[in-house]
């Protein structure tokens, strides 16, 4: 069953467009490379956020393949870590109404 996920954060000040550059050229790579399909992308400026929408209908399910994303020695890897830049996140499943 597909699981779908929305990712609201909030980016440190002055640091949305470095936390977009290093998120497309990590997370984005090693959560499809994980199973994962990036649904969508946005950035809202004005407010320092940056929304996407993941989903995953793999096998393992939701809360194994997280995990096993999380665990990977590449993510564990990721240098510099654009989670750093995060001041605040809210997720969600969702569904279709």
């Amino acid at each position: 069953m597909k699981t779908v996920q929305l990712r609201d954060y909030t980016i440190a000040a002055g640091q949305l467009d470095r936390f977009a550059a290093l998120w497309k050229k990590s997370v984005k790579v090693l959560r499809e490379r994980a199973g994962f399909k990036i649904e969508g992308v946005w950035r809202v400026p004005a407010e320092n956020r940056f929304v996407w929408i993941l989903t995953y209908d793999g096998p393992d399910g939701w809360e194994t393949a997280n995990k096993a994303y999380y665990d990977s020695p590449e993510r564990k890897a990721v240098d510099p870590d654009p989670a750093k830049l995060i001041v605040s996140q809210r997720t969600a499943f969702i569904e279709p109404a």
